[in-house]
């Protein structure tokens, strides 16, 4: 009697230079956090399961580890094979609790999750916090005005889709410091080449009397 193979499916390949590649990631987003508002290049050549992006996988594989619980929201619970290759290429444990993650990486930005159900961080350790990695289809000026720490005066922008309640959202964010989570939106762009835009819990929001 013959045997037939299993049909196993292919696993999407990671970084083609793991270092570099890894390292290149890390300084988009660190330059992003530290300059909000901003919208960061990020280069990724990464071809993930969908509807996970290059840019939040590039991010993924740069900033998670055996140690990073991360929670999906419904859109990329959805398909399988994301959390497969979150777990392969980081080792991260995906978690059902987004209370009990390090990260969260939300693929239906206008329907983006009340950050209260994150972590927010201790008084004494105010960076057991979670930092939200959201996709949105692009950047662009003008919606949204920060102020605060990496902002020189002012900076404004607009990323879509995202809940018309945002800058609310910020300002009762930034309210909670020094708790309180942390945002990176990721944007695809064309050939690669994408951004990363950071909003931390300390931007201020410049609300509309």
């Amino acid at each position: 009697m013959a045997v037939t193979a299993l049909a196993v499916p292919a696993l999407a390949a990671g970084f083609a230079d793991p270092v570099h590649d890894a390292q290149r990631s890390f300084a988009a987003v660190m330059r992003a956090m530290a300059e909000p508002g901003l919208p960061v290049p990020l280069a990724s050549d990464l071809d993930p399961p969908a509807p996970l992006s290059r840019e939040a996988a590039a991010c993924a594989l740069a900033l998670l580890d055996y140690e990073t619980p991360v929670f999906l929201d419904a859109t990329l619970s959805a398909a399988p094979a994301v959390a497969a290759f979150l777990r392969f290429h980081t080792g991260a444990p995906v978690v059902d609790d987004p209370a009990a993650a390090r990260f969260a990486f939300i693929a239906d930005a206008a329907a983006l999750p009340d950050f209260g159900a994150f972590a927010q961080g201790e008084p004494d350790y105010p960076d057991r916090s979670a930092t939200l990695i959201v996709q949105v289809s692009d950047f662009g000026t003008g919606a949204i005005t920060l102020e605060g720490p990496g902002i020189k005066g002012r900076r404004s922008f607009s990323a879509a889709p995202l809940p018309s309640d945002l800058p609310a959202r910020l300002a009762a964010n930034r309210a909670l410091y020094p708790l309180g989570i942390d945002l990176i939106l990721t944007a695809q762009g064309l050939d690669g080449l994408g951004g990363v835009l950071g909003l931390p819990r300390t931007v201020k929001p410049v609300m509309e009397d």
